[in-house]
């Protein structure tokens, strides 16, 4: 729990909050008005179940978790995927194992000679119709 918590905190930058007291083990934290509640309850981390986080700063994130190793290209077979649309997403795994996606909304915006391998979603499953159109940022572009 302690290293995820700190995970949490030098990613993210989260801070702790107070939390109730539970029958397990539990540290909420806080970003913004985002809260993220960590329990420790066995060791069976489905692996495709995930939470999303939007963040204010995308490199930020992915070089502090590409120096951590904890980027997972395995899970959605890319270190960072753009959908068509223009958004753009990164996951991750905290120190349980637990699947993290980190989001941003506009791939054109990141510094290319950082974000070399962006895989695009429409090359490995073409996008059409409506799914072409899907958007994590409504009314964003």
């Amino acid at each position: 729990m302690d290293e995820s918590v700190r995970f949490y905190e030098d990613v993210f930058g989260m801070e702790r909050v107070a939390t109730p007291i539970f029958a397990e083990p539990v540290v909420w934290l806080q970003l913004g008005e985002q809260q993220l509640h960590l329990f420790e309850v066995g060791n069976d981390v489905p692996r495709y179940h995930h939470v999303a986080i939007d963040v204010d700063d995308f490199e930020a994130v992915y070089l502090k978790a590409k120096e951590r190793g904890v980027l997972d290209s395995d899970t959605f077979g890319a270190e960072v995927r753009a959908h068509p649309s223009g958004w753009v997403q990164i996951y991750l795994r905290d120190p349980a194992g637990n699947l993290i996606e980190v989001d941003w909304p506009d791939v054109s915006t990141l510094d290319a000679s950082v974000f070399t391998d962006i895989r695009r979603l429409d090359d490995e499953i073409p996008q059409s119709g409506s799914a072409r159109d899907a958007t994590l940022y409504p009314g964003v572009r």
